[in-house]
């Protein structure tokens, strides 16, 4: 797998993060797929619980919010060979500041996750400029042209966003799409909450992320990777435990 220092991140740190404000409410088309009120509800009276003592309701939180970070920052940093366990350490570290600032939080449960990416995202920062790498030379402007992709090909790129072979082909999108595509679609960040991680306008990441869904769709559909399609997909919802819903694939309207 590719690692961040390709994204040109190893000699970037920004600000300290902050408590990010509630997510903008669903509703004006930017909002990330799956019943995102419910889940923003539940995460956030989870959150909630967790600053006034519960233990359980945090580990509720760290069970719902610890794979997406994952697959974020494995593919900010690496996740394959000696960078293996590069992410799960950011993580570590992540929860660490979490856990000491939660008290100083305040907002809903996507507005949480925008925190948690963010704090995550620095830490990751600083990872990259300690390993003071120098980042590698951008993909040719000709291989980032648009490709004309059928929706039903990107929606099975959504699917199947979650697997490694996914995860290593965003890595090689360019930057901006694999940040986005990261926050909306494993994360799970409305537009607005995904601009404040990267400190861009809403519009530049919900265009960056339909960029890069659909360069992803064609290296998928390209590797054989997408498996033939009978009827409408489906959305799965899985319980990660009561009141907090983990959503399944989305569909390219959802992200745009």
């Amino acid at each position: 797998m590719q690692n961040a220092d390709q994204f040109g991140y190893a000699d970037t740190v920004g600000p300290p993060p902050t408590p990010s404000a509630p997510a903008s409410p669903p509703g004006d088309g930017s909002a990330p797929p799956g019943d995102g009120s419910a889940q923003s509800q539940g995460l956030g009276l989870a959150v909630r619980a967790a600053q006034g003592g519960d233990e359980e309701a945090f580990r509720l939180v760290f069970r719902t919010v610890q794979p997406l970070l994952l697959r974020y920052l494995r593919v900010l940093v690496g996740g394959d060979g000696s960078l293996a366990s590069d992410a799960e350490d950011i993580a570590s570290e992540t929860w660490l500041q979490i856990t000491r600032d939660l008290h100083t939080f305040h907002g809903d449960g996507d507005g949480f996750r925008g925190w948690a990416a963010t704090i995550a995202r620095h830490r990751a920062l600083d990872h990259l400029r300690a390993r003071r790498r120098r980042p590698t030379a951008e993909l040719p402007e000709e291989y980032l042209s648009e490709l004309p992709a059928r929706e039903d090909t990107e929606g099975s790129a959504l699917a199947t966003v979650g697997t490694q072979q996914a995860l290593a082909m965003i890595a090689g999108l360019p930057k901006d799409q694999a940040e986005a595509v990261l926050l909306r679609v494993v994360l799970q960040l409305d537009a607005e909450s995904a601009a404040r991680v990267l400190g861009k306008r809403a519009g530049s990441v919900r265009m960056a992320a339909h960029r890069g869904l659909r360069r992803l769709a064609k290296l998928l559909e390209s590797s054989d990777a997408v498996p033939p399609r009978h009827g409408p997909s489906k959305r799965l919802e899985k319980k990660s435990a009561e009141g907090v819903t983990q959503p399944g694939a989305s569909t390219l309207k959802d992200m745009r």
